[in-house]
C-alpha cells in the first residue's frame, strides 16, 4: 500500500474543500489531520513503533512540502499522529476547536489537562490567544487534585472546586505596601480577571455594599452573584491576618444578604475574606461552616 499517496491525496481535497466550503472547513480539517495521522501510524508499522518512524515523517514532509504547498512540517505531522492518537483512546474531537486550538493542546502529555483546555475553549468560546492566555495562567496545575479528580469522573462540581490556588491579581503599578483600599482598587481594575480567578459564574454586583445592621450603616467590601449557583458571594479583605473577629463580620454580612437580598428561589450566601498570613495574602472561604484556603498571589 501506498501510505504517502493516500496521505497527499486526502490533503490536497483539504485544501480543495478549504476554498469551496468555508462554512465547515474546520470540521473537515480536523477530520483529515485525523486520517492522515492514522495513515502515519499506520506507515510507520503500527502505533508501538511509531516512535521510531520519524525519518518517515520527515521524507514525507519534504515531499509533502514540495508536491502540495507549506503547512506539512515535520512538526505538523507529528501533531497529526498525536492528534490520531488522542481520539482513538476516547478524548474529544470537537469542531468548535481549530487545529490551532488541538496544535497548541497536543503539547501537552497529562490528556487530563488536555480535556480541561478542551472544556474551557467549549464552554467559553476561546480563541486560540485566550487558550494561550489561560495556559500560560496554568489554570489546570491550579485547581486542587479533588477537583481534577470530579472533572476526570465527571462528578458535579461546587463554587469552590474551582477557586484556583494561588489566585492572581495584578498589581500593574508595582506597589509594595498594600492597604485594603489599594487591595480594592486593584481588584476593580482588573475586575474581569478576578471573577475569572474565582472560577466560573462570577458576576460583579457593587464594591462598597451598603447595609444596615442595628442602628449602624456597614459597607460589603464586594458583592457578586454565582449564576451557575445561583448565589450571592460576599467579599471581605483584610491586610492583617485573620481574627476571629473577621469571620463574626462576614458571618453578619452573610446573614443579612440572606434574609434581606436573597430571595427564595436562590441559594445560601457564601463568603470569602482575603487576609494577610506569613508575608503573603490568603483567600479564606467561608461556606457551610466550612473553611477553604488559597493563596492569593500578586503579579
Amino acid at each position: 500500500m501506498n501510505y504517502y499517496n493516500q496521505i497527499k491525496e486526502k490533503l490536497i481535497d483539504n485544501e480543495a474543500y478549504k476554498k469551496v466550503k468555508d462554512f465547515s472547513k474546520n470540521r473537515n480539517d480536523l477530520n483529515t489531520y485525523y486520517e492522515v495521522g492514522k495513515l502515519i501510524i499506520e506507515a510507520q508499522g503500527g502505533e508501538a513503533r511509531a516512535k521510531y518512524g520519524d525519518g518517515l515523517i520527515k521524507e514525507y514532509s519534504e515531499k509533502l512540502t514540495k508536491e502540495v504547498g507549506k503547512g506539512y512540517s515535520t512538526r505538523n505531522l507529528k501533531n497529526m499522529r498525536k492528534f490520531y492518537l488522542f481520539v482513538q483512546k476516547g478524548h474529544t474531537m470537537c469542531a468548535q476547536l481549530s487545529w490551532s486550538h488541538y496544535r497548541e493542546l497536543l503539547k501537552f502529555k497529562d490528556l487530563n489537562k488536555v480535556d480541561f483546555y478542551i472544556y474551557l475553549t467549549i464552554k467559553y468560546n476561546l480563541s486560540v490567544r485566550e487558550l494561550i492566555f489561560k495556559i500560560k495562567s496554568e489554570e489546570y496545575e491550579r485547581l486542587n487534585n479533588k477537583t481534577k479528580e470530579k472533572l476526570i469522573i465527571k462528578e458535579e462540581n461546587k463554587v469552590s472546586d474551582f477557586i484556583k490556588n494561588p489566585i492572581l491579581i495584578k498589581n500593574s503599578y508595582n506597589y509594595t505596601e498594600i492597604s485594603e483600599k489599594l487591595l480594592k482598587k486593584l481588584i476593580l481594575e482588573n475586575m474581569e480577571e478576578f471573577l475569572n480567578e474565582l472560577g466560573e459564574g462570577f458576576s460583579f454586583i457593587k464594591s462598597e455594599y451598603k447595609i444596615k445592621l442595628g442602628d449602624r450603616y456597614n459597607y460589603i467590601d464586594l458583592l457578586l452573584f454565582n449564576y451557575i449557583y445561583n448565589c450571592f458571594v460576599v467579599i471581605e479583605l483584610k491586610v492583617t491576618e485573620l481574627k476571629s473577629e473577621h469571620i463574626g463580620q462576614i458571618e453578619k454580612y452573610i446573614n443579612y444578604i440572606d434574609k434581606n437580598v436573597r430571595t427564595i428561589n436562590q441559594d445560601k450566601t457564601i463568603g470569602i475574606i482575603i487576609c494577610k498570613k506569613d508575608n503573603q495574602f490568603v483567600m479564606e472561604y467561608c461556606s457551610d461552616n466550612s473553611i477553604f484556603k488559597t493563596t492569593y498571589k500578586m503579579i
